[in-house]
This record gives C-alpha cells, structure tokens and sequence, in this order.
C-alpha cells in the first residue's frame, strides 16, 4: 500500500474526467494508492475539504491558509485555525510556511500567519505542513522558537541537506514530490538519498508537479507512486519496501490508523 501524503483533491479540474473526483481516487485505488491528504490553502478551503473527506473514509484533511494567499486573506487568527480543526477527519495544520521566492514583498504577512499557524499547532497537538522556498534560516529559526508537540512535515522539499538536517533535529519529516524525478534536480536527488527513510514521506502536490514521464499533464494522487518509484531507485531498496515505510511514516505523523 502507497499513501499520497500531500495532495489538493478540491483544486483537480475535472470538467472532462468522467465520473470526476470518485474516478480519481479510483484511478489511484487500482494502482495501490489507499489513502489521501487534501491539504488546505485558505479558511474557505478548510471548511469546505470538511465535507469532501465525509464521503471518503480514505481522505483525510487540513487547515490552514499558504503563504502566496497573501493578496486575499488577512492574516488568519490562531482561534479561527483552532476551531476549524476541531472537525472530523482533520489532521494537521497547515499548509502554512514562508516563501522569498515568489513574495518576499510580503514575508511581515507571511511570518505573522506562519506564527499563528505554529500557536494552533501547538494548542491542537497536531502537526504542520510546511512550505517554505528561499527562507531556509527564518523558517528553523520560527520552528526552534515555537516548539511543537506533534512536529509536522517540509512538504514538496526543495531545500539543502543542512536545512533537511536541521528540520529532521526538530522533529520533522521530509516529503518529496514529482519535483525529485525532474532532469533538473540532480541535487535534490542527493538530498533524498540522505534522508533517514524513517523520516521520508511522498507526495504529488497534486493538480501541480507532476512526474516524470507525466510531465506536462494535470498531477493526479496516482502518480506518487511514480515519486516513490525513484526514491526506492535512489536508496537501493525495493518499491514495495519504499512504500511500506513511506505508509508507516504517514501513519505515524498524521496518526492515522491504516486502513483495515
């Protein structure tokens, strides 16, 4: 059994998939994939994810608001995060995190939602998804000042060996996307063959990133296990033993009981 660790089911396009969501998760089903994490982007989605994980006994869900939604959304409050993971089949917090890439214009409203983010983590006991792109040192420096009881994940991992170490040293676990199979990420690459495999984690970042060779194409869940695939070629293991240890580390994080 694969897991899809980091995924956005309510941002597929789905006009033209005959029997829509049902069929993806079906698609993903016949190719191993039984499990699901449909990440939150803003406080709408966070609601609403709620409702989609009630029909699926394999989705589970998030909360929270990601650092480009800037434009849009005040800063959300620790008590609106808080409330909002009380619901059934929520998880964990997040994605939240910083991003210089894109929007270092923006990094005050970052950095104060990101805190928030991290006082929810810790008021809930849940763990938090990360993204973060070109602000290695501001994010462990947030982490080292607000410890968090659950830790939590660098989603879609991009970053260096000495940040992945440094989050590792905190309690988090690393997961990688399509991005590690992409002819460019040769260093990634490197990065990947150093994680401790019980502290690895993959995902599809989907409708986004998708794998080689479905490069081009919309990102679905089934496609992790093309991310898997690489990463069991990267470490000298077995997929089957990649993705036994990948599901395990899922289950333990998010605390989640496996499917029976």
């Amino acid at each position: 059994m694969l897991v899809d660790s980091h995924c956005h089911l309510d941002h597929l396009t789905l006009d033209d998939r005959e029997g829509g969501l049902s069929a993806v998760i079906g698609a993903a089903k016949a190719k191993g994939i039984n499990q699901f994490l449909t990440v939150a982007v803003d406080l709408a989605s966070s609601a609403s994810l709620v409702k989609l994980t009630a029909q699926y006994n394999c989705v589970y869900s998030s909360v929270g608001v990601h650092p480009l939604q800037k434009i849009t959304q005040p800063v959300p409050s620790v008590e609106a995060l808080v409330s909002l993971a009380e619901a059934d089949r929520v998880v964990a917090i997040g994605e939240t995190g910083l991003d210089n890439f894109y929007s270092a214009e923006t990094l005050q409203w970052q950095r104060e939602s990101f805190v928030n983010h991290l006082l929810a983590a810790q008021q809930t006991a849940k763990p938090i998804i990360i993204h973060t792109r070109d602000a290695r040192d501001e994010t462990i420096d947030l982490l080292r000042q607000y410890p968090l009881p659950a830790g939590g994940v660098m989603h879609c991992f991009t970053e260096t060996w000495e940040m992945a170490q440094a989050a590792i040293e905190l309690g988090f676990y690393i997961s990688f996307s399509g991005i590690v199979t992409f002819k460019s990420a040769a260093e990634l690459r490197e990065v990947a063959k150093q994680v401790p495999l019980d502290r690895i984690l993959v995902e599809t970042d989907s409708p986004w990133l998708a794998p080689v060779p479905h490069r081009g194409k919309q990102n679905e869940p089934q496609y992790v296990r093309e991310v898997a695939q690489c990463i069991a070629e990267l470490r000298g293991i077995s997929f089957e033993a990649l993705a036994e240890i990948t599901t395990q580390n899922f289950h333990r994080l998010f605390n989640i009981p496996e499917l029976q």
